[in-house]
């Protein structure tokens, strides 16, 4: 062990997250975390995103490149297993961070929770934010009906929050899978084009502190109220996402959610 009044740095806890730390501050690392409860919540979702993407993409490792992209096909590209790295960078950047936030009111939402709703939102915010002609199924002009049929099919009470405070329109939403039932999907789209949806599912869970996870496309923040997950995902500029998720968690918050 080296001097443990040596600080822990942020790239350190992202080497034990990896297993890429030098063997000699194993130790003083393990016993930063221990007296530093913030960074251990942090090192923990960490973990919860990456072992998600590794269950999620690590079959693809193995896949076989197809014929279209084989090496002799294309110019100036690495070789055959250009996918697996590629995956494997993504994998290495993403960055998610747990804190105490304006609505952190309750026990930290464990691994699987955080992990399986932030990477289906996610998934569904980038498949749909670029659709130009069906980014949802029900327009945003009908909000009354779509609040009514979005909460029908989800099983509480959805509300489509009010976000020009924050310079946001509702665009729609539509019907989605969750996690382990229906999910409510709504996006909001600002005058310059800069869009954010709202993933809403039933959790297994109490009410919980705000998580962030972020990667160099998207950010997301993740919380749980009275049995209902939200992820709220836009850009990566974490004070633009709280900005828009405070007004979103005051107006379900006095829903009924």
């Amino acid at each position: 062990m080296t001097d443990p009044k040596i600080p822990v740095t942020e790239d350190e806890l992202h080497a034990y997250v990896d297993g890429e730390l030098p063997d000699e501050r194993h130790g003083d690392v393990e016993a930063w975390l221990s007296s530093h409860p913030a960074d251990a919540e942090r090192v923990a979702s960490w973990r919860a995103i990456a072992e998600a993407l590794h269950a999620r993409y690590d079959q693809v490792f193995d896949e076989p490149v197809p014929p279209r992209l084989q090496i002799d096909r294309l110019t100036n590209r690495p070789p055959r297993r250009w996918i697996a790295g590629a995956i494997a960078a993504t994998l290495a950047a993403f960055i998610a961070g747990g804190g105490a936030g304006w609505f952190a009111h309750g026990a930290a939402a464990t691994p699987s929770i955080f992990r399986n709703f932030t990477v289906d939102a996610l998934d569904a915010h980038r498949l749909y934010v670029v659709e130009v002609r069906h980014p949802v199924e029900v327009e945003g002009s009908e909000r009354a009906h779509l609040q009514q049929w979005l909460s029908k099919r989800v099983g509480y009470v959805v509300r489509a929050p009010e976000l020009d405070g924050a310079g946001l329109k509702l665009v729609g939403g539509r019907l989605l899978p969750g996690p382990d039932a229906p999910a409510a999907f709504l996006m909001y789209e600002s005058a310059s084009g800069e869009r954010f949806t709202l993933y809403t599912s039933r959790a297994k869970t109490d009410a919980t502190q705000m998580r962030y996870a972020s990667d160099d496309r998207d950010g997301a923040l993740f919380w749980t109220d009275r049995g209902v997950g939200y992820v709220l995902s836009g850009p990566t500029d974490r004070d633009r996402l709280s900005e828009v998720a405070k007004q979103v968690y005051e107006q379900t918050d006095k829903s009924g959610g």
